[in-house]
């Protein structure tokens, strides 16, 4: 059993980023639990190492040119030819760590052992994860910087807005099918990379509209282009506010109508999907589905975003959408979709 620089055995770690994902992520917790080794691992380690990058750039306590160096120093430590070491990550960043840790920061206060399992991957799955993962943090720490002057991101355009789910989302489908294309037909690879941004962009574009309003009290982020707001009269300062709700539901269904022209290329990504090194059609197809259900629910209640907080769909349709995939042969996606898009797939 091999360890690391700490003494711990990288056992300990992997059992660590596996309890860890399934305290931070309600959605990444399900997709894991769907998959199989090497996968299995490989999706854990991909999603906590985006996730230290995603908590520093949400942090509002941290100043964003404290922001930005912390992203930079820690994409520097996931490109080994740089020489630079986990321990300068850790030396910068732990006095902004909060007294009081949630399991998001006990993520980055732990960004080592996450570290020290990717230094053990093969190259193949270390290759795929770093590229999509830097771009990430350094697409972060870009937005920072852009909107450093504002003390939160200010999103300004939908063309904006879509480069920054790319940046903050494209590793999902990029780092997905790098890990799988080394088992999988010219043809599967093409039509998976054809389609990979739609995947990141459709999930990321759901989580703008239904957490409009929570972006901005917990983050002081505002997503909702202010191309869209000032159509309405308002502008970023107004999101959130629940006397501006009429002015702020055509916004919310613009965002969401965006988020739904992506389904048919997701879709299709989903479907020339190879189900090699442990990967599962389930594991994506159940928050594509997810998805198509927050969309449904988006369409029918907009106001809710800001009247409620957010939208989302309950816990009993999730556990239905889940059962969908027990046992030996996936069901069909396009009946799943549509049935979804119609109602609450429990109720049917």
């Amino acid at each position: 059993m091999s360890q690391n620089h700490t003494g711990r055995s990288s056992s300990e770690d992997v059992e660590w980023c596996y309890d860890a994902v399934h305290r931070v992520s309600r959605t990444f917790s399900l997709t894991i639990s769907e998959l199989n080794e090497p996968m299995a691992r490989d999706i854990c380690l991909g999603y906590l190492l985006c996730r230290v990058a995603d908590t520093i750039e949400d942090a509002g306590h941290l100043p964003p040119a404290v922001q930005a160096e912390l992203l930079r120093t820690y994409s520097r430590v996931l490109e080994p030819s740089n020489g630079t070491s986990i321990a300068a990550f850790h030396d910068t960043v732990g006095e902004w760590i909060p007294a009081t840790t949630d399991a998001d920061w006990e993520v980055v206060a732990n960004a080592g052992r996450v570290v020290d399992v990717f230094r053990t991957l093969d190259d193949h799955s270390a290759r795929a994860i770093r590229g999509p993962v830097r771009e990430l943090v350094d697409g972060m720490a870009m937005f920072v910087d852009r909107y450093a002057d504002a003390g939160g991101l200010r999103i300004e355009t939908l063309d904006e807005l879509e480069e920054y789910c790319w940046y903050a989302a494209g590793t999902v489908g990029t780092l997905v099918t790098g890990l799988v294309s080394h088992e999988a037909t010219d043809e599967q690879v093409a039509q998976m990379e054809e389609n990979a941004r739609s995947f990141a962009l459709l999930l990321q574009l759901v989580n703008v509209a239904k957490d409009a309003a929570t972006d901005m009290e917990e983050e002081n982020n505002v997503y909702l282009p202010l191309e869209l707001l000032d159509e309405q009269g308002l502008d970023h300062s107004d999101v959130g506010d629940p006397d501006n709700v009429d002015s702020l539901v055509p916004v919310i269904e613009q965002v969401t109508r965006r988020a739904e022209g992506y389904l048919d290329d997701a879709h299709q990504w989903l479907e020339a999907m190879p189900e090699t090194r442990g990967n599962t059609l389930s594991a994506w197809a159940i928050p594509f589905l997810l998805a198509v259900g927050t969309i449904r629910e988006l369409r029918e209640r907009p106001a809710d975003v800001i009247q409620q907080g957010n939208v989302k769909i309950s816990r009993e349709e999730v556990h239905t959408v889940c059962q969908q995939f027990v046992g030996e042969n996936d069901p069909s996606l396009a009946d799943l979709r549509t049935k979804i898009r119609q109602r609450p797939l429990h109720e049917y």
